[in-house]
């Protein structure tokens, strides 16, 4: 039997737009300190700074108290945590898991595809924040001008129970699915629909889910009326969201994209300006935020559709990593997102005209001609890249019994006593 991957719309939800750190962290915090049963965190940067500690403090004050606390990181994203700030964890009952840990070769790091890139927290399993922002100081204002411009969005209502079912499974499934008879059940046995939020829990993964989060893209784009909007930090789509895009300017519709004016990674804007001349000829619209680094996923559609998550629309995110959003239809919150977007190109983006977008030089055209074929066939090639199971380490507490009090540490240390999970998908 083969449903439509039981992730179905649901009503009633509660959201809440969280803008850059300031607005997340002392929610995520706060309802970690106020936890009674289970805390389920995924997340692709974890570092050992200001919000790293803090994060690690209330983390051990729920594992101390009786609560569940499940962590995974992942390995690329998250490679130098200190032995202490995980032996702390660990020793106070926190799971501490790595997604697909490497040794370095040459100082460089080896696992750079299938990258567990999700940014997840579930309370109780009735609280759930899904977004963009990693668990590091780059994402306050405090960091200067490299903080990171970025977006989350806390949830809850009836999604929440998908989002709950779906990190329970990776943490607790040999194999991490979703158990559409488990999903019917669960269903069954759900309140009726109150007032509230539609929404639908979506994810991208190597397996069952590899277009998912893109489908819901397209299906937004080619049912646009009037307006759409999208900010992504690093915008290299492929071949069918390039032209779906067009094609909705093409017949009047306002396409708008922000995008990086001051990268973190001058290459993916490099990459993002081969494209600037064919959008701006069908009438896209295209603004660069200037003020410090876009490290958004969002989009809005005719001001009902929206979408928050972890994905960029570049070939990593949408053919690669493993990734995940909340796509919600809601008139009220697609029209404050729409409104903080808005306030993004009213005050601190460029508008680029066709006449300046980027050097119409032969050179500039041979190498945008190569870019737009490549991304039409790059789902395909995706497959020749590197395909091994990545596996889940669970970091285990450091031995009692070592007279060095010696506290372990990430995989790649030959002292590090984790045992390997179960493969993701």
């Amino acid at each position: 039997m083969r449903l439509e991957h039981v992730r179905h719309w649901k009503p009633g939800n509660r959201l809440q737009l969280l803008e850059n750190g300031e607005a997340f962290f002392p929610r995520v915090f706060e309802a970690i300190a106020a936890a009674r049963r289970e805390v389920l965190l995924e997340t692709f940067i974890l570092f050992d700074d200001k919000v790293g500690q803090e994060l690690r403090s209330v983390l051990i004050g729920a594992a101390q108290r009786g609560v569940r606390v499940v962590v995974t990181v992942d390995g690329y994203g998250s490679p130098d945590l200190p032995d202490d700030f995980i032996a702390g964890m660990t020793q106070a009952g926190v799971s501490f898991r790595v997604f697909d840990p490497a040794p370095r070769l040459l100082g460089l790091r080896t696992n750079v595809f299938r990258r567990l890139h999700r940014k997840l927290v579930v309370i109780d399993a009735e609280l759930a924040f899904v977004g963009g922002i990693n668990f590091s100081v780059e994402h306050l204002w405090e960091f200067g001008p490299a903080a990171k411009q970025d977006y989350a969005v806390e949830v809850q209502g009836p999604v929440v129970a998908d989002i709950h079912r779906f990190a329970s499974e990776a943490v607790d499934a040999p194999r991490p699915g979703w158990d559409w008879r488990r999903a019917l059940r669960s269903r069954a046995s759900e309140q009726p629909a109150v007032p509230g939020a539609r929404a639908v829990f979506v994810t991208r993964d190597n397996q069952e889910h590899r277009t998912d989060i893109e489908q819901h893209y397209l299906f937004a784009i080619r049912a646009a009326r009037r307006r759409i909007l999208i900010a992504n930090a690093y915008f290299f789509p492929g071949y069918r969201l390039l032209r779906e895009l067009r094609r909705a300017a093409q017949r009047g519709v306002l396409v708008e994209l922000i995008m990086q004016g001051e990268p973190d990674m001058p290459i993916a804007q490099h990459a993002a300006r081969t494209l600037y001349d064919r959008l701006l000829r069908d009438g896209v619209k295209i603004y660069e935020y200037c003020q410090r680094p876009l490290h958004g996923k969002v989009a809005v559609v005719d001001e009902e559709w929206a979408t928050v998550g972890s994905s960029n629309l570049d070939p990593l995110s949408l053919s690669l990593n493993l990734e995940a959003n909340l796509v919600i239809r809601d008139a009220a919150f697609a029209t404050h997102l729409a409104g903080r977007l808005q306030t993004l190109i009213d005050r601190h983006c460029k508008h680029f005209e066709s006449a300046e977008a980027v050097s119409c030089s032969k050179w500039h055209l041979a190498v945008s001609f190569l870019v737009y074929h490549f991304l039409r066939r790059f789902p395909a090639w995706s497959g020749w890249l590197p395909a091994h199971a990545p596996k889940v380490h669970l970091v285990a507490p450091p031995s009692t019994d070592d007279p060095q009090g010696d506290p372990g540490g990430l995989p790649d240390s030959p002292r590090h006593p984790a045992t390997k999970g179960a493969g993701y998908p």
